[in-house]
């Protein structure tokens, strides 16, 4: 069974819908306190918290992912899913080649970037949606592994698309987790 840790820095909403699919988490790792962290105690999941407290541009980035591996690696993970994590940790990729997940609202290569619904919406689309993708060390680039339309409404709000398209999200990421678990 492929050990599967599962990075989340917010309300846990992502990481709920992992487990609650039955998608076997072997790891919760948390940049801060977060909702993230009741969710993994709830599940009886192991919770590592490696706090981020530098938010300057001084901020050793460095560091603090090969903080982060060193603690995957401990807890010999072999998959990682990225679930709203907030600290974007670049050398991940070196220890888990082809073994990061991550889901963005849109259909990449669409609408890039940390403001996806907001940009779809002054764009004007007419459809966004959800991109599961193995993360790179170029944002929101690497190779798609699942996507899922979601309509624009006329009177959307940015609240309003964004939670539809986490409607899809909370179903179309854990899904194809399984599926990369399973290969």
């Amino acid at each position: 069974m492929t050990r599967l840790g599962v990075l989340a820095s917010g309300t846990g909403s992502i990481l709920q819908a992992i487990v609650d699919a039955g998608l076997p988490v072997a790891l919760v790792l948390t940049d801060r306190r977060c909702g993230a962290v009741e969710i993994a105690a709830q599940a009886g999941v192991p919770v590592e918290v490696v706090e981020r407290t530098d938010f300057t541009k001084a901020f050793d980035r460095d560091a603090y992912t090969r903080t982060v591996v060193e603690v995957l690696k401990r807890h010999e993970i072999e998959l990682v899913a990225m679930a709203g994590f907030g600290t974007v940790i670049p050398g991940i990729w070196d220890a888990y080649p082809d073994r990061v997940l991550n889901t963005h609202p849109a259909l990449l290569p669409a609408f890039k970037g940390w403001h996806p619904v907001r940009d779809a919406l002054a764009y004007g689309v007419k459809v966004t949606g959800c991109t599961v993708h193995f993360a790179t060390p170029e944002m929101d680039a690497g190779p798609i592994l699942a996507q899922e339309a979601v309509p624009v409404l006329a009177d959307d709000t940015e609240q309003t698309l964004h939670e539809r398209i986490k409607q899809v999200e909370r179903r179309l990421y854990p899904e194809t987790i399984r599926k990369v678990m399973q290969a």
